[in-house]
């Protein structure tokens, strides 16, 4: 009997690899964004901060060695300057005909486009278009091709029809800046809108009309509520745009017959009285005003993704 005898096994080496810590590893994942967040800086918020710092000095332009330092003198003419007042009062008017009326027609067009036809895709895609069109070429379309008081597409059916012919920008001037921000922001508000119809749960709806309940009381009830959350989203995106808004204005009116707006202030300060300080704060006051909208829009959408993430 021959013994036989086994090699000791050795034992696997255990290559140990040196990883790297946590905050290495979330340094290496930001680190590709950096370069976006320097430039977003550098084109953003340089030029607010030196905005900032004119709205506290009293400096025209046309002097320059003439400014001073005023604290916060430029804020308070721009809140008790009398037509500086107005033009916050026009910015408020417009903004809230603006969205209401955009609303009011977007969700009827949603409610139109949610039920199925034929062509609804062209439909669709002809009612999104003045959303596509750039703003100032919206408001010279508008005062050219429609408002015009000669060869004007609006007094052409009225002469039509035996109507009269009025000179809308002379008449209506602010109804007719209104009109065309209307005709540009209802498709936003209807693709919002419509989104909202679309996630509706339809087995809650056909259940209420197999319980008796008509259109209008499905509406009522069961759209409405859950449209709500759309809606102050719409008025809340809507609102930061057109609070913001120079080009229907300065297009359409040139800021006259009581049009100005704030920005459209702020232009006239800076461009044409060279008030670069009163201009700044003015500046200051609208960005401000839009970041508390902002404000307020970005808690509506985390609110809406949490509601379909509860769905889900």
């Amino acid at each position: 009997m021959t013994a036989t005898t086994t090699a000791p096994i050795a034992a696997p080496s255990v290559h140990t690899e040196k990883r790297p810590s946590g905050r290495m590893r979330a340094w290496a994942t930001r680190a590709p964004l950096l370069p976006a967040l320097i430039f977003m800086i550098a084109v953003t918020q340089l030029p607010f901060v030196a905005t900032l710092v004119i709205s506290f000095f009293d400096w025209n332009s046309l002097y320059p060695d003439a400014r001073s330092f005023t604290g916060f003198g430029n804020y308070s003419e721009v809140l008790t300057d009398a037509a500086l007042r107005k033009s916050v009062w026009t910015t408020i008017l417009l903004t809230v005909t603006v969205v209401l009326a955009s609303l009011i027609l977007g969700l009827v067009l949603a409610l139109l486009l949610d039920r199925k036809f034929r062509g609804r895709g062209v439909v669709r895609t002809l009612l999104i278009a003045p959303f596509l069109v750039v703003p100032v070429a919206a408001a010279l379309l508008w005062k050219h091709v429609l408002y015009n008081p000669e060869y004007g597409l609006l007094n052409g059916l009225l002469h039509y029809v035996g109507g009269p012919e009025p000179d809308w920008i002379s008449n209506t001037p602010l109804l007719a800046a209104e009109m065309s921000l209307v005709w540009q922001w209802t498709p936003f508000m209807m693709l919002i809108l419509l989104a909202g119809l679309q996630s509706r749960d339809h087995q809650q709806i056909e259940a209420a009309k197999v319980d008796g309940a008509s259109d209008w009381q499905v509406f009522r009830y069961l759209t409405l509520p859950h449209l709500r959350r759309y809606l102050e989203l719409g008025a809340l995106l809507g609102s930061i745009y057109i609070v913001q808004n120079f080009d229907a204005v300065f297009t359409i009116t040139s800021g006259g017959l009581g049009t100005a707006n704030l920005p459209y202030t702020v232009y006239q300060s800076f461009y044409q009285a060279h008030e670069n300080g009163l201009a700044s704060a003015a500046g200051v006051l609208v960005v401000i005003g839009s970041i508390i909208i902002a404000t307020f829009a970005l808690r509506v959408v985390s609110s809406l993704f949490r509601e379909e993430v509860g769905r889900a």
